[in-house]
């Protein structure tokens, strides 16, 4: 009885979580441009490609709008995402990766992503797949470094 009760709660609990559960996000000490700055040399340096960066806050002027600051780094290594694809062409959907650092509006900085194992979960990839956890290790380095 006591392991049904435990395992309606638990239940309930997961399926009360919010969509944002998924996202990992890290506090940043820097502006969002120096937070960037530090990530897109961290991906760099450990050997992956960067594909764009794209400032969300200067798209938002470019329009006559106002944003708070806000970047979105894309980038991948096809060590990482090759073996995705090749369990489930459809990881090529989330593929590369993406880190977003913003302002919140009390003006902290900070990077977010999804986590791996949930953006490739509704793939035909294995739960334990050793591409997912190497991803995993690879985000949160790349995004406490960015954020020291």
């Amino acid at each position: 009885m006591t392991k049904s009760i435990f395992l309606a709660g638990a239940i309930a609990l997961a399926t009360a979580l919010p969509a944002a559960a998924e996202l990992v996000t890290v506090q940043s000490q820097k502006s969002v441009g120096e937070t960037m700055d530090a990530l897109q040399a961290a991906v760099e340096d450990a050997g992956a490609t960067v594909f764009a960066r794209v400032d969300h806050a200067a798209g938002a002027q470019n329009a006559a709008l106002e944003l708070n600051p806000s970047q979105l780094l894309i980038f991948g290594n096809p060590k990482l995402g090759t073996p995705a694809m090749q369990a489930d062409m459809k990881a090529g959907l989330y593929l590369p990766l993406k880190v977003l650092a913003f302002e919140d509006a009390e003006g902290q900085v900070w990077l977010t992503y999804q986590d791996p194992a949930e953006m490739l979960s509704g793939l035909d990839i294995p739960a334990d797949a050793a591409f997912i956890g190497k991803m995993q290790g690879a985000l949160g380095k790349l995004t406490s470094k960015a954020a020291e």
